[in-house]
């Protein structure tokens, strides 16, 4: 009798291959990071890997096999406590944890939530952010630990539809606005260590969700929002902190789908990128100002104080020491208040002088200036300059 291949029974056992090409291929044209996510168990990459992908049946937020043991243990959010009691809970308030060393061997049907109830779940999720009854950074921790847990539950069932989509791109919303506050903390040594495991899990995200835009794209076109979620791929390309990254920009771009290229959204990500690298800071900011989305803005918020020390110290080191530069036409060129500038001059170990006319000016030629750690206070925008900006 012929033996038959190891694939071919798999396939009579019922045991099919996951699709490999829309993980697999992305991967290889965006390989960022990838030493680091491997070291990561209990992610939604190493998920996928699993032969077989479970359908979930649990009705709640949280399993009640999990209420029920972490009511035993005390191991409640104050989120999730019944009238504030730490050993008790119930399935409206109740939300699934992050488990980091889960794997499929050890989850049933009924521990994973269904695609209806992860919505559901990541609603209430976001709606927590509008609470002003606990601290920013405690609703923060709670939110980021239960959506990791949400991505966790869609990886596992392997579920790559629209639905999916949609709480991608939901959920990337959440670390990008959660990016511009902790950057405006990140002075406080807690609010950095949050800050830049924010950043990590907002590439995760990032990423994940375009192995869903590629495995969707061979079905259907390109989606409504795919243009605007790979600008913010571009965008956080532009920072020093963001972590290293694998393939360059331009065999990243030539590999994007014709209609993500040229699209609004990329065309400004891609002008963004060529005033930074050539030092064009008044039309860097200009462009922002004008054309950036709110959640474009938010990503690169805690950007403007690299480009403005590096205007900061073009400035020192290419001005002539006899003519000093007035502070009041920089912070109009950099789009940040004339206080908030003097301040910054002043981490970077900058002397400001004061003319007769009461005017502060910035000499050049000093010898002292140094770049600021990480972690110094985080400068929006000035409006009333963008205003003026805009009406010259």
């Amino acid at each position: 009798m012929e033996k038959k291949s190891s694939s071919n029974r798999r396939q009579e056992l019922g045991f099919h291959r996951a699709p490999s090409s829309s993980s697999s291929n992305w991967r290889r044209r965006h390989p960022t990071d990838n030493r680091r996510e491997k070291e990561q168990k209990g992610e939604e990459e190493e998920e996928r890997s699993d032969p077989i992908a479970m359908v979930g049946t649990c009705p709640d937020m949280c399993p009640a096999k999990e209420r029920a043991i972490r009511e035993r243990l005390r191991d409640l959010s104050v989120f999730e406590r019944s009238n504030g009691n730490p050993a008790k809970t119930s399935p409206n308030i109740a939300i699934k944890k992050f488990c980091r060393t889960i794997s499929s061997g050890d989850v049933q049907a009924s521990d994973l939530r269904p695609p209806a109830v992860l919505q559901y779940t990541l609603k209430y999720l976001l709606n927590l952010l509008e609470s002003s009854n606990h601290p920013f950074e405690v609703v923060y921790d709670f939110v980021f630990d239960r959506t990791r847990s949400i991505r966790q539950d869609l990886s596992m069932q392997k579920i790559v539809d629209d639905q999916a989509i949609h709480m991608y791109e939901e959920m990337v919303k959440f670390h990008i606005i959660c990016h511009q506050k902790l950057a405006r903390c990140c002075g406080e040594s807690d609010f950095s260590s949050l800050y830049h495991l924010n950043m990590e899990q907002l590439m995760k995200c990032l990423l994940s969700l375009f192995d869903i835009y590629d495995t969707n794209r061979r079905s259907k076109s390109v989606c409504n929002n795919e243009a605007e979620f790979y600008s913010f791929y571009v965008l956080l390309r532009l920072s020093c902190k963001t972590p290293a990254m694998g393939d360059s920009l331009h065999l990243w771009f030539r590999q994007l789908p014709s209609p993500v290229l040229h699209s609004k959204e990329i065309h400004f990500s891609r002008t963004i990128l060529r005033y930074y690298r050539i030092g064009n800071y008044r039309s860097f900011f200009n462009t922002i100002a004008n054309k950036a989305s709110h959640l474009q803005l938010c990503l690169m918020e805690p950007l403007f104080n690299e480009v403005r020390v590096k205007a900061i110290s073009y400035i020192n080191f290419c001005g002539y020491k006899l003519h000093p530069y007035p502070l009041a036409r920089l912070s109009k060129l950099l789009m940040i208040k004339e206080k908030e500038l003097e301040s910054l001059c002043h981490v970077c170990g900058l002397e400001i002088i004061t003319d007769e006319a009461g005017g502060k000016l910035l000499p050049a030629k000093q010898s002292n200036i140094c770049l600021p750690k990480s972690g110094f206070q985080s400068y929006s925008l000035s409006r009333s300059d963008i205003n003026e900006s805009d009406s010259k």
